[in-house]
């Protein structure tokens, strides 16, 4: 069996400011094979990387993304609420993040955030970046949104897709299908081994996230997931080791 690639879950988040350079810098530093994280569209139409659709949680501000400038955004502390070492840490454009990941050879999942908020044109503009920087080939989207899967597809075949999906699907593997995604990427508590066997005889990828504890990145292990998607990779690299 193969051992699964590590993917550092908005960077190292057990330790960084999730979704920070520092945090997708320190993922490098300790060897991880890849990084996922999230996007949205500022106010002014700029690919920034965060999580929520607010800044309330990770930053000392408030409000809606979709509310803000990037400056506004990027004058925000993005740090402090992991630690006080922290406080420089910046909500990063997906422009900066491409700017750095294009010295490097990690794989990067975008996720695109559009399963709450109607951002237009965001799949389009995400494209435009990734073809811009030459990095087709070290990228995997994914949604919860199917729609904005299926619109990859379209816009982007050479760039793979995945789904994701929290809560169980009757058919996931005709699920992916229909959006012509070559990857799955479940909660990983859906998950059976028998099914990911399944899946990838039909030549799926599975990504499952986000996977902490030693007792489930063994199971993942054991399962022969292809990646998996923890805040933690260090613990991951133990137990492989």
């Amino acid at each position: 069996m193969s051992k699964p690639l590590i993917f550092a879950h908005r960077g190292v988040k057990g330790t960084h400011p999730e979704n920070t350079m520092i945090a997708f810098q320190e993922a490098e530093r300790i060897g991880a094979h890849g990084i996922e994280l999230d996007v949205h569209l500022s106010k002014d139409g700029e690919l920034v990387v965060i999580h929520d659709e607010t800044v309330d949680r990770t930053t000392n501000g408030v409000g809606l993304v979709s509310e803000k400038t990037v400056e506004e955004l990027q004058s925000l502390d993005a740090g402090s609420n992991k630690a006080p070492s922290f406080q420089e840490a910046k909500i990063p454009t997906l422009r900066e993040v491409f700017i750095w990941l294009s010295t490097t050879n990690l794989q990067l999942n975008i996720e695109l955030k559009t399963d709450v908020i109607h951002y237009p044109n965001i799949e389009e503009k995400v494209v435009a970046l990734v073809r811009e920087y030459h990095l087709s080939n070290q990228i995997v989207f994914s949604s919860f949104n199917h729609d904005s899967v299926s619109l990859l597809a379209e816009i982007a075949p050479e760039i793979p897709r995945a789904i994701l999906y929290d809560t169980p699907i009757a058919d996931p593997i005709a699920e992916a299908k229909h959006r012509e995604a070559s990857g799955l990427h479940p909660n990983f508590q859906l998950l059976t081994k028998e099914f990911v066997q399944l899946a990838q005889e039909q030549g799926y990828v599975f990504r499952p996230y986000t996977i902490n504890e030693y007792k489930d990145l063994q199971t993942m292990i054991d399962y022969g997931v292809d990646v998996i998607i923890t805040d933690w990779p260090a613990r991951a690299f133990e137990l492989l080791s």
